[in-house]
């Protein structure tokens, strides 16, 4: 059990714990939230032994192997499977002692090493490395790729599989998923739900919290406090804890009022003077209650664009990719595009990386040329960007303020009012830019505060179409809940990509889906989604199982091939018989889950009591926890047969 008994933890002269007491159970999947610059991370430090605290007591168990994700990945030319592979340590200490005992010939530390390498899981190592790179995104033709080919944010998976590679007892993880697309998301929240370890997550991925934990620390204002369930129970419950506190100190008040009343009224009466004494003394020794101040949250409005073209896009049998810089044939990625954005559409783009989703979205912003066909866009129409890696973009010499002065240049402003510098200071107070904050160069903020000011230089520039690549990396919650309000009331159209699906939900009234070098319509919602990538997993392991061998060109001996092949398949069957057993309980559970969900459903819409309508809600929710292990659980067992099915 982690213990924290008393903890004090400062960084520099701030308090980030004062007194904190919580215990964490073996096993127990915590969100640890609260808003940036808090401490969570230093806090992740501490439980790493990276930091000491400052007062009180930090216990951790003797012997428990912590792992958490690295932040700086090598510029190495091992390969992406190797370099995944060395994060499980003992493995690899185990594979040098056993070449130390190769080299100096000794029978019996070789025949020990060999025993230890089958209880550490040797035989399978490798397969399992490759099925965490696949799993957050890789392409089986990018397993053995040096590491230093790929970009940072593809480094960063890697580094996130190293680091699900390693066996660990307590598994910190800090913003998992900010690199990650929805597909990779989905195939982490399963792999996480296996997990048999403690985990500890930060996160502001509300889905993914509610998918992950079963219980929330909430760091902040010095304290650390314990809630059971994900994140949505916390703000229930949290909810309900600042309204009491509210109430208990509105009744402290009003009985504060009555006896400072009493006391004036009669602490000059003879008769009454002894009465009025005790309750001045009780008003001495009246504890304070604090008033329950609410975090604050960040709040602000679409300026109205100048101009609404309807449509805003016509798409006619595009192509959109890449042109190379040496000159060479350009890349396609998308063929035969025909789409059209509509004033006031909410359009979520899907799709696993590497199918276009970015290009699709750099094109239409004007940053990529289009290779064929035709974009059209509609009169006077102004497009707001918001690119994945816009922080990057950023002047790290400059403020807010001169970083929106710069932006009023670019757009001839110069002597308009909106480009004055009272003007401009009040805008970026609507983004928490106030006093000082509008001077701090960039490079010394936060990523939280650099994608503040981009969103605030994007709603200064009165766009009508808004095209949004992965807004919320470095947002927290309360600023990820404060954009899904001021899109709900934009009056422009928005072209969302996202792998925060609490985002796409608010905003989003249909999907479209990229892939297999198009642009299609996706019919459903983001479960349906799901679903939808659970049914490709399970396409591409029926392909592979019903691939044919490849035929040898001249068999030395045709009998003795058909022996061979017959033991080959005979031996793959004996290994897949319990999988495939328990992959079609599996299957037959969830269709009866389907069924049974469907039958409650139809109750709920009739006539019925309270008791019966809870006792309804009850089961509807124990079979949506019950469906979703198993279909986790499915996954695990397609990649097994597959594993086995190619020879890994």
């Amino acid at each position: 059990m982690i213990a924290l008994d008393h903890l004090t933890l400062r960084r520099g002269a701030k308090v980030l714990l004062q007194d904190a007491n919580v215990r964490i159970a073996p096993g127990e999947k915590v969100a640890l939230i609260g808003r940036n610059g808090v401490g969570k991370s230093s806090l992740f430090a501490l439980l790493a032994g990276d930091l000491h605290e400052d007062g009180g007591n930090v216990s951790v168990p003797a012997g428990w192997r912590i792992t958490q994700v690295a932040q700086h990945t090598p510029d190495t030319e091992e390969s992406a499977t190797d370099f995944v592979l060395a994060g499980d340590a003992q493995l690899t200490a185990l594979q040098q002692q056993l070449a130390a005992a190769e080299r100096a010939g000794d029978g019996m530390a070789i025949a020990q090493a060999h025993a230890a390498l089958h209880d550490a899981g040797a035989l399978d190592a490798r397969a399992r490395a490759q099925a965490l790179i696949s799993g957050l995104g890789f392409a089986q033709s990018e397993l053995e790729r040096p590491v230093n080919s790929f970009s940072g944010g593809w480094r960063m998976r890697l580094q996130l599989a190293r680091a699900l590679m390693a066996p660990s007892d307590l598994l910190l993880l800090d913003e998992p998923t900010n690199h990650l697309d929805l597909d990779a998301l989905v195939w982490l929240e399963g792999w996480l739900a296996r997990f048999a370890g403690t985990l500890i997550i930060i996160s502001h991925d509300r889905d993914f919290l509610d998918a992950a934990c079963q219980v929330t620390l909430h760091m902040g204002g010095g304290s650390l406090r314990r809630y059971t369930g994900g994140y949505s129970a916390f703000e229930t419950l949290r909810a309900a804890e600042l309204a009491q506190q509210q109430a208990e100190r509105e009744r402290q008040q009003q009985r504060r009022e009555r006896l400072q009343r009493f006391v004036e009224r009669f602490r000059a009466k003879a008769t009454k003077a002894r009465q009025a004494q005790s309750r001045l003394k009780a008003l001495e020794k009246m504890r304070d209650i604090p008033p329950a101040l609410a975090e604050e949250h960040l709040h602000f409005d679409w300026r109205a664009p100048d101009a609404l073209p309807d449509p805003m896009l016509t798409i006619r049998d595009a192509a959109f990719g890449y042109t190379r810089e040496d000159g060479g044939e350009a890349r396609t990625v998308l063929r035969g595009v025909t789409k059209e954005v509509r004033a006031g559409q909410r359009i979520g783009i899907l799709g696993a990386n590497g199918q276009g989703k970015s290009t699709f979205i750099k094109t239409i912003a004007r940053t990529l040329p289009l290779l064929a066909g035709n974009v059209r866009e509609g009169k006077n129409l102004a497009i707001g960007y918001f690119a994945q890696h816009a922080l990057d973009a950023l002047d790290a010499a400059a403020s807010p303020l001169q970083h929106m002065q710069q932006l009023a240049r670019r757009l001839g402003l110069e002597n308009a009012d909106a480009a004055r510098e009272a003007a401009l200071r009040s805008f970026l107070g609507g983004f928490n830019f106030s006093g000082d904050m509008a001077l701090q160069p960039a490079g010394q903020m936060s990523g939280g505060e650099k994608a503040r000011l981009v969103l605030a230089m994007l709603v200064w520039q009165r766009p009508a179409l808004l095209l949004l690549d992965e807004p919320t990396n470095h947002l927290d919650l309360p600023t990820r809940e404060a954009l899904a309000d001021a899109l709900a009331s934009f009056d422009g159209a928005i072209m969302l990509v996202s792998h925060d699906r609490a985002l796409l939900r608010s905003v989003c009234d249909e999907f479209w889906l990229v892939g297999s070098g198009g642009v299609a319509p996706f019919e459903g919602d983001l479960d349906d989604y799901r679903r939808h990538l659970l049914e490709q997993a399970r396409q591409r392991r029926e392909a592979l199982k019903n691939a044919a061998p490849e035929k040898p060109e001249k068999p030395v001996n045709q009998a003795e091939a058909r022996r061979q092949a017959a033991k080959q398949r005979a031996a793959l069957a004996a290994q897949t018989a319990p999988l495939k057993k328990r992959l079609a309980a599996v299957e037959a559970r969830m269709e009866a889950i389907a069924a049974r969900t469907s039958e409650l459903h139809e109750q709920l819409a009739a006539p019925m009591d309270a008791d019966q309508r809870a006792t309804a809600g009850r089961e509807l929710k124990d079979l949506a926890a019950e469906n979703e292990a198993l279909e986790a659980e499915w996954l695990q067992l397609g990649e097994g047969i597959e594993r086995i099915e190619r020879g890994g």
